[in-house]
């Protein structure tokens, strides 16, 4: 499932593309717009991002929790090596080191993820800001030529901003074409 990035000039444009997708065979499940407007999203009755999609959420987790991986690593190498107890302890004490530390990475991650936003919408701000709305569309690969010709032969003032070929990859880059 790939991720298609519009950016659209007025509220009514959105709607219109909403419509028209759901007309097609695009479920409006599928359709998510970012926008500083809100409220006139929910007045439209159109699917405003999610925080998984606004914020990092996700990204800053797993960086947390790999962070917190390899330190629960070295303190348990650490632990091994110096044996500071002076006995041996059990493995799954050790496993236990890893998991607790490891999950504190995860919980912190999260914590700073919350209080940023998505890093794939930073070059989007600028066109958020001036109003504009950015719609995500979620399609597989077998309806994607179909809703590129819709955008495009329909819509004609709606921009094709970029595409997300894996949109459960916080980290994969868009792609501009």
């Amino acid at each position: 499932m790939k991720t298609m990035y519009y950016l659209a000039p007025s509220l009514s444009s959105v709607d219109n593309i909403s419509h028209e997708l759901e007309r097609s065979g695009v479920k409006d499940w599928f359709i998510h717009i970012v926008s500083n407007d809100e409220s006139g999203l929910k007045k439209r009755r159109l699917h405003s991002s999610n925080y998984l999609e606004t914020l990092d959420l996700v990204r800053d987790g797993l960086i947390g929790g790999l962070i917190g991986l390899t330190i629960g690593l070295i303190a348990v190498g650490l632990l091994i090596f110096l044996k500071p107890l002076g006995i041996e302890l059990p493995g799954i004490i050790y496993f236990f080191i890893v998991a607790l530390i490891t999950f504190f990475g995860l919980w912190e991650g999260g914590l700073i993820g919350i209080s940023s936003k998505n890093k794939k919408l930073a070059e989007f701000e600028k066109d958020l800001a001036a109003g504009k709305y950015l719609i995500l569309i979620y399609c597989p690969k077998k309806h994607e030529k179909r809703i590129h010709y819709i955008m495009e032969h329909k819509f004609p003032g709606v921009k094709f901003a970029a595409e997300d070929s894996h949109f459960l990859n916080p980290f994969s880059p868009l792609q501009h074409t």
